[in-house]
């Protein structure tokens, strides 16, 4: 049986979470905590030679740059190893190893590249480093074009060759597959590593069936403190540590690991958490990138059912591969579903027509119900409440556009309608009702603004509808625009865009543009205070 190795990966995977910004007496904290625990390997972080040098991040722009962090330091009997990202650093940018506090370098590639990849494994291999091959998103890879990279890594020989899984897709027999078609075809002098991903909590449960294995070449498994790292974070290298005390009689200090997490990574985890989530849940189970996920669920107008049903469409060669425009042309074309709305159109023409529209957000100003009532009585309006139910004001309309919010809202719509019967519902097509039909259901397609920011935005959908009805006047209240400096821009919280605060100029401006862009024949009335009036 060959020899099981840990690898720790948490200054450079778990840079992703910081920006790889530890400080840097917390770097060499880390680092020497690690050397102290007994870890055989430890990765320090990125050459990207994008970047400039920080004593303070653990990315780095040459390797010269490693040595001038770490200059002094012992290693003892730990590997030192640094990651490279293939096309983010060019290898004049490598020093020879023996001018390097490195011993070796990670190569991480994705298929299409494989073959430039190897080669410059190739040229760091001469330079004198030990070189891992990392293949990236392992699953994009079938049986024929594994065997391929398998003869590649054979002809460069590196000191070892890892299965990563990069958006932690891999169930056990997965695993398994391609670490015995790794083990049958590398040579015997190749270790064969695995670094994981725990958008399914299989981690740590992976990692020790591949001990369990007891090949005979050398095993690597890659780990975290805490599990720190990319999306849903790695396998917790503690529990590897602590599995291999137990297991195979291994002298890991967990002692001195526990107090690295216990200084410095619960700072980290209090800033940005990681670990499993029902966002990493969703992307790995649709076996796609998890920024597909963090694009729909931003919108706050998908249900998780509509969001699986929109990652079904992408098209497999895509699915590993994020591409932002494609995934909007996906979500547009779900919410534009077929709709003949004509009679509905007819219908409510002529109940707004010649009439004066109040419209209400569920922006904070929407408590000033004694303004908001006033105005409604002075002046006859007509109220629609835009995809939320307002307390202390009766509204004749519901308009829902956002299929999130109608499934938080149903309950209490129902009560509402129960209590009122005189309130009508007036939805976009793609939004489904959860009983019944609504009184009026509207193509949502053709009142999208293909001009705004956000084509959906449901202010601009129904001044759309206003203009169309030759309405006589339209007042807005509770549509306050956004700030920075509050802590929700809603009456309900939960329905604070992830956005909303980071592009708030931003948006209130494109939102005033999308009120001059419908050419209402009267400009519209701001019963409450809006952001939306500094650019009207």
């Amino acid at each position: 049986m060959g020899a099981i190795n840990l690898l720790d990966c948490t200054l450079r995977d778990g840079g992703y979470l910081n920006d790889w910004e530890y400080g840097y007496d917390e770097i060499i904290s880390v680092f020497e905590r690690l050397i102290s625990a007994g870890i055989d390997i430890i990765e320090v972080g990125f050459i990207d030679e994008r970047r400039s040098y920080d004593k303070n991040r653990t990315i780095f722009p040459d390797v010269v740059s490693i040595n001038r962090t770490f200059h002094g330091i012992e290693k003892k009997n730990a590997m030192v190893v640094g990651m490279i990202d293939y096309g983010t650093c060019s290898i004049d940018k490598v020093i020879p190893q023996k001018e390097s506090f490195l011993d070796g370098i990670r190569v991480i590639f994705k298929k299409h590249i494989m073959n430039d990849a190897l080669d410059f494994c190739a040229e760091l291999k001469a330079l004198g480093y030990h070189v891992f091959v990392q293949a990236v998103s392992i699953t994009s890879y079938d049986d024929e074009e594994f065997a391929k990279l398998m003869e590649l890594v054979n002809a460069v020989e590196p000191y070892a060759f890892s299965i990563v899984d990069t958006y932690g897709l891999l169930h056990k027999n997965q695993l398994i597959h391609y670490f015995e078609m790794a083990n049958d075809s590398l040579k015997d002098n190749i270790s064969l590593g695995y670094h994981s991903h725990n958008n399914f909590q299989l981690g740590y449960a992976n990692c020790i069936e591949l001990a369990e294995k007891q090949i005979e070449r050398n095993l690597l498994l890659d780990g975290s403190l805490h599990g720190m790292g990319k999306g849903a974070g790695n396998t917790p290298i503690e529990l590897l540590a602590m599995y291999m005390r137990e297991n195979y009689g291994a002298d890991y200090h967990l002692s001195q690991l526990l107090e690295a997490i216990d200084v410095t990574i619960q700072d980290c985890y209090r800033v940005t958490p990681w670990g499993y989530s029902l966002k990493f849940f969703i992307a790995a189970s649709n076996d796609c990138h998890p920024n597909y996920v963090a694009a729909l669920t931003e919108k706050k107008k998908l249900s998780v059912k509509s969001i699986n049903e929109i990652l079904a469409t992408i098209p497999k060669e895509k699915k590993l591969l994020y591409d932002g425009d494609l995934i909007e042309a996906l979500y547009q074309d779900y919410q534009a579903i077929a709709c003949d709305d004509k009679d509905d159109l007819c219908k409510l023409n002529s109940e707004w027509k010649n009439r004066n529209l109040l419209l209400i957000g569920p922006g904070r100003r929407a408590e000033e119900t004694d303004r908001i009532n006033q105005y409604k009585a002075e002046n006859d309006a007509l109220v629609v409440s835009v995809n939320f139910i307002p307390e202390g004001i009766a509204p004749d309309y519901v308009f829902m556009s956002n299929a999130k919010r109608y499934v938080k809202m149903v309950g209490k719509l129902s009560e509402v309608l129960e209590e009122a019967s005189n309130i009508k519902t007036i939805a976009t097509s793609n939004v489904t009702r959860s009983k019944g039909r609504f009184e009026y259901v509207l193509a949502y397609e053709t009142l999208l603004d293909e001009e705004a920011l956000i084509k959906d935005n449901p202010l601009l959908m129904l001044l759309k509808l206003c203009k169309q009805f030759e309405v006589k006047s339209v007042a807005l209240a509770g549509f306050d625009g956004y700030e920075k400096c509050v802590d929700t821009n809603y009456i309900n919280p939960n329905m604070e865009y992830v956005f909303s605060k980071e592009k708030a100029d931003v948006l209130n401006e494109d939102a005033a543009e999308g009120i001059q862009r419908v050419k209402l024949s009267h400009p519209v009335f701001f019963v409450t205070e809006s952001l939306y009036e500094r650019y009207l």
